[in-house]
Formats: C-alpha cells, sequence, structure tokens
C-alpha cells in the first residue's frame, strides 16, 4: 500500500537522516516497500554506503546549512526522519562536546532548515536514556526524565526543542524512545554493523562465528533471578514499524508525542547468552567483569501507549526470533572482509546527478 497525503494523491516524500546506519537503513526499506519517495543524509561515519537500499543517497552532513537548505528547496519533503546521533555512553562522558555538537545543535541546524522551508512533520530517534535511573519499571511515558549522561542529555535535550517548536511554530514531531534496538532484517539484507559494537547480542553472535574471542558479563550479583541484568530488546522491523504508524500519523495531521518502544519484557544477560549457544550451537567463551557504573538492575518498557494511539503491535518480539534474525546476518558477515565505516561502493544506480551535485565534500568524522 503506497501512503499518500491527506487530501492528495502522490507518495509521500521522505527525507531520511542517517540512513545508512543500523536502524535508518531498515527504515528505508520499510518506506520504500510502502511506495515513498525517499533521499537519505548521511555522512558515513558510522554507516554504510551500501546499506542506503533505496531512494537517492546524498552524502553530507548536518552542520552543512546551506547543503540542508538545497536539500530541503529542492526535495520539497512532506517530512523528515531523523536517525544520525551518536550513541555511544561511555564516549559521550569522555566526549561530551562532540555529542552536544551532533545530537543537539546539528539537530537544531536540520529543524532550522525545516522551518524556513515549510517542511513541519519530524520523527526523531529518541532513547530510554533520557529517563536516567529507573524509578519504577515497567516505565512508561510519564516517568521523570532525568537523564544521567551526556548522550542521554542531549537526546532530551533534542526532545525538549521539539516541545518548544511544537508550540511556536507548529512544527510536529513523534519522539520514539527506544529500549534495545536488536536483531536483522528478516530476509537477511540488513543488519548491524556498528564500529565499535557494543551492543550485546552482536557482541554475543561475533563470539559464537569466531569473529570475537570471548563476550564479558559485567556483574552477575543483580537482583534478578539469574543475577545478570535484564534488558527490554526490540526487533529493528518491529521499530520500523512503530516509525511508519507515526508517520501516517503525523501525515494525518496527527498531534506531536512521545512513545515508549519495547516489548513490555525483559531478557538477562545470561538468557541471551543461553538462546545464542542454542540457536548456533556454538559454545561461546564467557569472561566475568564488575558491575559497569550506571547500569541498573532492570530497564523494562510499558509500552501501552504506543500500542493505544499508533495500532502499533510487536511481531518479532520473542528472544529466540530476534537472535536467530542476527545470527543470519552476523554468517554474512563472518564470510566478508572487514571493512571501515563509510568504505563500501553502492552497487546499485542509488546516486543521481543531483545528489551528486548536492554532496558534502569533506564532512565531519
Amino acid at each position: 500500500m503506497n501512503l499518500v497525503m491527506k487530501h492528495h494523491t502522490r507518495p509521500a516524500r521522505v527525507l531520511v537522516v542517517g540512513g545508512a546506519g543500523y536502524i535508518g537503513s531498515h527504515m528505508l526499506k520499510r518506506l520504500s516497500q510502502a511506495g515513498c519517495e525517499l533521499t537519505t543524509l548521511d555522512n558515513l561515519s558510522g554507516g554504510f554506503a551500501e546499506a542506503v537500499c533505496a531512494g537517492e543517497f546524498v552524502q553530507g552532513d548536518l552542520a552543512d546549512r546551506p547543503l540542508l537548505e538545497a536539500l530541503m528547496q529542492r526535495g520539497r519533503f512532506d517530512a523528515v526522519m531523523h536517525f544520525a546521533s551518536f550513541i555511544q555512553v561511555g564516549e559521550s562522558v569522555a566526549q561530551p562536546a562532540r555529542y552536544y555538537q551532533n545530537n543537539l545543535v546539528n539537530t537544531l541546524q536540520l529543524l532550522d532548515a525545516m522551518r524556513a522551508n515549510g517542511v513541519n512533520r519530524f520523527i526523531f530517534s529518541s532513547t530510554a536514556a533520557t529517563f536516567g535511573e529507573p524509578r519504577y519499571v515497567p516505565i512508561d511515558e510519564a516517568h521523570p526524565q532525568q537523564p544521567i549522561n551526556p548522550y542521554g542529555r542531549s537526546k532530551r535535550m533534542v526532545e525538549q526543542v521539539l516541545e518548544d517548536y511544537d508550540r511556536a511554530y507548529g512544527l510536529k514531531s513523534v519522539c520514539l524512545r527506544y529500549f534495545n534496538a536488536a536483531g536483522a532484517d528478516p530476509e537477511g539484507e540488513l543488519g548491524e554493523r556498528h564500529e565499535p559494537e557494543t551492543h550485546l547480542i552482536p557482541l554475543v553472535l561475533q563470539a559464537a562465528s569466531g569473529r570475537r574471542p570471548h563476550v564479558t558479563v559485567y556483574g552477575r550479583d543483580y537482583d534478578t533471578p539469574d543475577g545478570t541484568c535484564i534488558r527490554d530488546y526490540i526487533h529493528v522491523s518491529d521499530l520500523c514499524e512503530a516509525h511508519w504508524l507515526a508517520l501516517q500519523s503525523l501525515l494525518g495531521d496527527g498531534p506531536s508525542q512521545a512513545y515508549n518502544l519495547g516489548n513490555g519484557q525483559g531478557f538477562s544477560v545470561q538468557q541471551v547468552i543461553d538462546a545464542a549457544e542454542r540457536l548456533t550451537g556454538a559454545r561461546i567463551r564467557v569472561l566475568e567483569g564488575p558491575r559497569r557504573a550506571g547500569d541498573p538492575a532492570r530497564l523494562v518498557a510499558d509500552a501501552r501507549l504506543a500500542r493505544q494511539r499508533l495500532g502499533w503491535r510487536p511481531r518479532l518480539s520473542e528472544l529466540d526470533t530476534i537472535v536467530h534474525s542476527a545470527w543470519r546476518w552476523e554468517q554474512k558477515m563472518a564470510q566478508r572482509p572487514a571493512a571501515e565505516p563509510g568504505s563500501q561502493r553502492i552497487d546499485r544506480p542509488a546516486v543521481g546527478a543531483p545528489a551528486a551535485a548536492l554532496s558534502a565534500q569533506g564532512a565531519t568524522p
């Protein structure tokens, strides 16, 4: 089914910022299947050009305001989706300036370019890190937001900016707060490729495939059934479905809103390791490490609001389903030579002449 604008018959035109990354590339596939007209903007600092699986690709940076203006004027976008934040908590503590510049200042550049060109619908990839230490679980949208690191604070600041921009300028937005994105495209075409990798499921599966010598468990003395931390894992395709429904809401003149996205159930670190060993048949070497500062025992989402207002229903929520899809992708990655982000060629005619003319030079890393 093609998504069309309210009172219009043409497909929606969507700018996907960060579409060469993990979640952004999966979103491009979902939007392409719906018949949207797509443009991706990505500086390839953490993404891969070959992951831009649909539409036009522009290599450039959010800090480049003239590029943003040119894109907005030429693209006549109906909505913008933002997947271009830096996401490493530890790095944000060591390099807060980098995170505030990219996640906050560059997002302001994008929002102001949108305003200047009449684009007033925005979907923001946010995070459960805006909540900080949980006061209760599962965490609903009413939970106090007191982030404890620059990464979480930068995301919360953007959410606050969006609230102000709605009131002052009528720029409508949906903020989607992920808990733990996981898994890979069920058809095996896309997957997770962070460098460095910090997410548990790919780390465990890299240990299973032999690309990594071991995986480390940080703490076994938490107040959980097996002593390891419990997290709420949500399949990347289910996340994309929530973005799709959010886009439909905004294009139908729906209000601004923030939603928590998760399964509503948690799986422990040990459960993930056990599932990986069972599904791969590999014996995974596990090292024991101390607790990490700021790691709560449980992080689980209450996603009832997204279910009620968007009609969102996760379909791939079982741990085995998530791990199996990620293992299929890891097997593919284990068979190919290592490559740096941004180094891949595009194996399809995705970069048209207009995009090439707009490509930014010297994009920031």
